[in-house]
Formats: C-alpha cells, sequence, structure tokens
C-alpha cells in the first residue's frame, strides 16, 4: 500500500511540474497591464512617407491642436438639437487593457457630434492603394446609433472644418451602424457623373456575416476597407475578410447607367391582349351537372347512439348564481344565470339534440367553369420599346474618385462613450497590418487570455506540441487509475467477524472454540468485567424464566450495572459447563448457577 501511495503522489507532483511547464508563464493579469513581456504597450510610430494620417490618441496634447470640433447647425431641425454639441475627449477605456493607450470617445448621447481632422497629405486616387483602418468600442453597447467615420473630399466646401456637418461633401463613408435590428457595415462612395458632374451615392451590397455581437460585448473590433487600382475592394471585421467585390457590380445604383430605357411616351395598346389562356368557347355544362350539391352532407349510416338524453340540455344556468346587487334591470336588462355545463350529461352519452356527423358529399361538383385553352390571339408581355439613354456614360475607372484632403466623424447616437482609436489611412497594406499587431492585437490577445482557461491552455498546448499528449496520457490517466483502485478496495466490505441469525449453521466445535476464547478475552478487560456479570446474572432466573427473559437480555444495555459478578476461576469453569449452541437462530440453555 505505501508503495502505491508513494507512486500515486510522485506522479501527481510530476503533473504539478508540467502544470507550472504549460501555464507558468502567464501570470494573472491586471486590469491595466503595464508590463507584460510580449504584450506590453508603446504608442507606434507613423511614418510621413507611409501613412496619409494616423492617430493614436495617446497625445492630449496633440489631440487639441490636431481635431477640429464643429460648430455647425443642422438645416431643417429644431433649434434645441440643430447645433453641433456633441461632447468629445481623450481618455482610456473604461476597461483599460493596455496602459497608457488612449481613444478618442464620444461623452455624449441624443445629440449631434461632429469633428474633424486634416490629413498630412491629401490622398489622390491614381495608382495607390487606399487603406483605411479604425478600432471602434461600443463601451455601453448599441442600439440605435452609428459609429463610422467620412472620408470628406477636397474642395471649398471642406476648407473651415468647423463646418463640418451632415452635408459637407464625402468620398466615401465606411464603419458600423444599428438600429434595432437593421444592422449595417457602410461602404458608400460618391461617384461623380463625367458628363454633367452631378454626384450620386453607391451603395454596396450587404456582407452575408452578421456582426451584432460587435454592438454588444463592449470589446474593441477592427473595421478595414481596402480599395484597389484595379476597381476591386475589400472589407475585413477584425482581419477576417467580410465582403469583397468589384467596384462595378456590386453597388446600388451601377456605377454605369444601362445604354438603353424605356421610351417614357410609349404607352400600351388598349386592344392588346395578354391572357396567354382564355376559357374555351365551345364548353357547355353537362346535362348532370348539380352546382347546388352541398360539399358536405349528414352521414346516412350513422345512428343516435344507445342512452342519448334528447330532453337534456348541455347547458344550464348555474343554480349557484346570484345576481349582483348593483345590477338595473332598466340599464342592464333581464339578469340571467351564467350557463355551465350540465353535470346530468357527464355521465351519459351524449345530450341535446343529436345530429348526425357530416361526410364529404360524393355528389358534389361546385360551380362549373369551361376548360382553359391556348389563346389565339395572345400577343405576349406588353413592354414600352427602348431607346438610347440620353444619360448614358461608361466610368471604366470608378476608383479615380473624389481626393481626400480630410476626415471626420458625425454621428448621432443615443449611446454614450462610443470609442474610436488608431485611425490610419495608407496606401500600403503592410503598414496597416503592422500598425494593428502594435495596438488592436495586444488588446486581443489580453482578452483572449483572460478568457482562457486551464484546460484550454492545456490543449492548446499540447496541439502545438504533440508529445505533450504522452506526456497527459502518464500523468492524468495514471494517478486516476490509482485513484479509482484506491477508491474500489476501500469500498469492498470486511470478512464479517460475527455470524448473523440469518448465516449459516456453524457446528458445536467450532463454534464453542470460538465463543470460549472470546468470553476469556472479554473478561480480561475493563469491559469484559461488565459482560461476565451480566452472564452470571442470568443463571439465577432458572428454566422457567428462560423463554421470558430471553427478549429482555437481547434489549438491556450493555452499561447497565449487574447485580452480582463472579470473576475469575469461577467464572471459568460456569462458562466451560454451559451448554453451547450456534447464534444462527437456535436458543441457548443459560447455566443454572449452584
Amino acid at each position: 500500500m505505501k508503495d502505491k501511495t508513494m507512486l500515486m503522489f510522485t506522479l501527481l507532483a510530476a503533473f504539478m511540474a508540467t502544470s507550472t511547464l504549460v501555464c507558468g508563464t502567464e501570470e494573472p493579469e491586471p486590469e491595466v497591464v503595464q508590463d507584460s513581456g510580449d504584450l506590453s504597450y508603446k504608442s507606434p510610430y507613423a511614418d510621413p512617407a507611409k501613412f496619409y494620417f494616423a492617430d493614436h490618441f495617446d497625445d492630449k496634447d496633440q489631440f487639441a491642436d490636431r481635431w477640429i470640433k464643429s460648430q455647425a447647425k443642422k438645416d431643417d431641425t429644431a433649434e434645441e438639437i440643430a447645433k453641433y454639441d456633441g461632447e468629445w475627449d481623450v481618455e482610456l477605456p473604461k476597461r483599460t487593457l493596455l496602459a497608457n493607450d488612449f481613444g478618442l470617445v464620444l461623452k455624449s448621447k441624443a445629440k449631434h457630434a461632429a469633428i474633424a481632422s486634416r490629413l498630412s497629405k491629401p490622398f489622390v486616387f491614381s495608382d495607390r492603394t487606399l487603406v483605411v483602418q479604425y478600432e471602434v468600442n461600443l463601451q455601453d453597447g448599441q442600439e440605435c446609433g452609428g459609429s463610422y467615420i467620412k472620408l470628406l473630399s477636397s474642395g471649398k466646401e471642406t476648407t473651415d472644418l468647423k463646418q463640418f456637418r451632415d452635408i459637407s461633401p464625402y468620398t466615401i463613408m465606411f464603419g458600423p451602424d444599428k438600429c434595432g435590428n437593421d444592422v449595417k457595415l457602410h461602404f458608400i462612395f460618391r461617384h461623380v457623373n463625367p458628363i454633367n458632374g452631378t454626384i450620386t451615392e453607391k451603395h454596396c451590397r450587404k456582407a452575408k456575416d452578421r456582426l451584432d455581437d460587435a454592438f454588444k460585448d463592449k470589446q474593441p473590433h477592427l473595421y478595414q476597407l481596402v480599395l484597389r487600382p484595379d476597381n476591386t475592394y475589400l472589407i475585413r471585421f477584425d482581419h477576417k475578410i467580410i465582403n469583397e467585390g468589384s467596384l462595378f457590380t456590386e453597388f446600388t445604383p451601377p456605377v454605369n447607367p444601362p445604354k438603353e430605357i424605356d421610351d417614357p411616351e410609349d404607352a400600351k395598346p388598349t386592344n392588346w391582349d395578354e391572357r396567354e389562356k382564355i376559357p374555351d368557347p365551345d364548353a357547355k355544362k353537362p346535362d348532370d351537372w348539380n352546382e347546388n350539391e352541398p360539399p358536405q352532407i349528414p352521414d346516412p349510416s350513422a345512428s343516435k347512439p344507445e342512452g342519448w338524453l334528447d330532453d337534456v340540455e348541455e347547458m344550464i344556468p348555474d343554480p349557484n348564481a346570484e345576481k349582483p346587487a348593483d345590477w338595473d334591470v332598466e340599464m342592464d336588462g333581464e339578469w340571467e344565470a351564467p350557463l355551465i355545463a350540465n353535470p346530468v350529461c357527464e355521465k351519459a352519452v351524449g345530450c341535446g339534440l343529436w345530429k348526425a356527423p357530416m361526410i364529404s358529399n360524393p355528389s358534389y361538383k361546385g360551380k362549373w367553369r369551361a376548360p382553359l385553352i391556348d389563346n389565339p390571339n395572345y400577343q405576349g408581355k406588353w413592354a414600352p420599346r427602348k431607346i438610347p439613354n440620353p444619360d448614358f456614360f461608361e466610368d471604366t475607372n470608378p476608383f479615380k474618385m473624389t481626393t481626400i484632403a480630410a476626415i471626420g466623424i458625425e454621428l448621432w447616437s443615443m449611446s454614450s462613450d462610443i470609442l474610436f482609436d488608431n485611425l490610419i489611412i495608407t496606401d500600403d497594406e503592410d503598414a496597416a497590418r503592422d500598425w494593428a499587431a502594435q495596438t488592436f492585437d495586444l488588446k486581443r490577445k489580453l482578452i483572449d487570455r483572460e478568457a482562457e482557461t486551464f484546460v484550454s491552455r492545456v490543449l492548446k498546448f499540447a496541439n502545438e506540441n504533440p508529445w505533450m499528449w504522452a506526456v497527459l496520457v502518464v500523468v492524468v490517466g495514471l494517478p486516476l487509475a490509482i485513484v479509482i483502485y484506491l477508491a474500489c478496495s476501500k469500498s469492498t466490505p470486511p470478512t464479517a467477524a460475527r455470524t448473523k441469525k440469518t448465516d449459516e449453521f456453524v457446528p458445536d466445535d467450532d463454534q464453542d472454540q470460538q465463543e470460549s476464547s472470546r468470553t476469556k478475552s472479554n473478561l480480561n478487560s475493563p469491559s469484559g468485567e461488565q459482560e461476565g456479570g451480566a452472564q452470571a446474572e442470568t443463571v439465577d432466573g432458572g428454566d422457567d424464566e428462560e423463554e421470558g427473559d430471553e427478549e429482555d437480555e437481547e434489549n438491556e444495555p450493555e452499561d447497565e450495572e449487574p447485580d452480582t459478578v463472579i470473576e475469575g476461576k469461577e467464572a471459568d469453569e460456569l462458562l466451560q459447563d454451559e451448554p453451547k449452541e450456534p447464534e444462527g437462530g437456535v436458543k441457548k440453555r443459560k447455566p443454572r448457577r449452584e
């Protein structure tokens, strides 16, 4: 047993050592991470050669110089809500994951809010890829409101960013939006008609994946738009591509209008016959066709069951009901007790007027109608004639949009504390990926680490290191098997020291030896004195009291003080003379005391 116990403790110690090997490198993380090895945070550097705009919001002094809060008013809006007076601030997230990682926060709700900043250099759509990337953390969740950004078009209307508002011209609008069950990830670009200069908003089709969790999990999420010179695009959410396609085919309305359109002056002729089928004019209703036959009739083969109570109503007035004291006959009419089910009917086959069940009428044919035949005068579905589209144009490169000069956030939200972070505009996807690795990816690792359990860590380590599975089998499986074996061994009942009344009969010789040895040992012990005394006292009763005293002796407490105690040699002699009987239900004869 000692060897098994030592082996079990040795294996458990090895298991603890292995657990330390697997999990010991990850200490419990504080709410604010100051220094966690590979997860330590440092504000990323934006290379001016690669970035048209980049802001991590970690420098509050720089924010005040760089961002401009709108002082405009909305048109056609009540005065009390027309002003863009939403509150903006730079602060740490409510759940701070990285030390000194600040963000731009919309503090207010149910107010118009707008803020904008200029690009370090305008982005011109020529032969360079446009990459827009930023983080959003809806710290209080969101039921109705947006958290999208606008890339403002270059021009005189965006020169003064203090007048930035909803009608300010933008080139691209991108980001999440939600109201009720309507969840969107906007990608809208404003396309300029090359013929007349009119501008039309082109809306990207919805992604197949819904993003509901991003509006309620109160965690940071990364949104990225990539727009390439080959007129293709892709949208990533937390590094996962959720939408991609072509600027020509995935937008409504399409970039290029149709070459032909319906002639607005063309009208369908009055005698134009669009009917493909018509009733056969030569068909006649058969003489035996009876339109008056009902669809169902009483079953003629049914008969009333025996015991049916025809004269007993199914419902009767409630005999216990009483007219309300405030009942007004003139206003309420004559009072009648409410109806209840007749208790007599509960025991009967049925009550009231018996009616045969209804069945389908075999003679029913319904209203006669002439069969349909092909229309000999059918002219097809009418459509207006096509004419050349006077507004037709063909833009072979819609990627060449209006130059971007600034970035702005213009919102109305019913949620506060919307946090924006790490806004960048670049033409290098690798630069955007590196920026995310230094910011967003660190946050996600910390979030995943907090959610990771001990078991998932062990399994992850084992999947990455297949040899670990053999260690787990030895360290976990073997101790578990030993513990189960030991538990089963302890649960096995020991051999009974004494026989019970229901046990099998034991021969007298064996029984005598067992009783004699047990009695002697009891007499030599303190407790044995009491037992010996009790046995000696039973001798005085004689044969006449044997049966009556037997039950009393069985129920007598062991610690009761006897009147007479027989010790030593005299007790041994009495016990030797006493006839022995098996305990298996055979009555023993008590010896007389001389």
